[in-house]
């Protein structure tokens, strides 16, 4: 029961130990891939009037949840499936995948959820997955789009009661 409650009194600071930082240094991937990965979550959240999926720090979310979350089989997906996007642009368009324009980069990523190729398209759709799921329940969101409540409906105790 000590040891119960030792850990109970330590999880707090164990929790707030999460910061961007700590989440960035996730080592899955390579940086250059590191970087395509930002430019894949970028373009399927583009900033609008809001910020876009790469600039709350989506990529590094995804590659943290693929890393903690998903099996070997799933890591080795993403580092090959975001290899391959990166060649793709470069033998369609002769530049990488970052170098690539807004609407080129959208026509790749179309082009693999339109394709054939089931790993290629069950890659997009694990990155997509994860990217939504990021976004939305990212800091910036939750507490600007969303006005995330952690208890909802509140308690009023002393309210008058109207006799009818």
């Amino acid at each position: 029961m000590a040891v119960a409650m030792g850990a109970m009194a330590g999880l707090p600071a164990w929790a707030s130990g999460w910061n961007k930082s700590a989440v960035a240094k996730s080592g899955l991937l390579a940086a250059d891939q590191s970087k395509n990965l930002a430019m894949i979550v970028e373009t399927i959240i583009p900033k609008t009037d809001t910020p876009g999926a790469g600039e709350l720090g989506v990529g590094d979310f995804v590659q943290k949840m693929v890393k903690d979350c998903y099996d070997a089989k799933a890591q080795a997906s993403l580092a090959s499936g975001i290899s391959n996007i990166d060649e793709q642009s470069v033998q369609r368009f002769g530049k990488s995948f970052t170098d690539a324009s807004k609407e080129q980069r959208l026509q790749i990523l179309s082009d693999i959820e339109k394709g054939s190729d089931t790993a290629q398209k069950g890659f997009f759709s694990m990155v997509k997955n994860l990217t939504i799921q990021g976004y939305m329940t990212s800091e910036y969101v939750m507490t600007n789009i969303t006005h995330y409540e952690m208890i909802p409906a509140r308690y009023h105790g002393c309210v008058p009661v109207k006799k009818g």
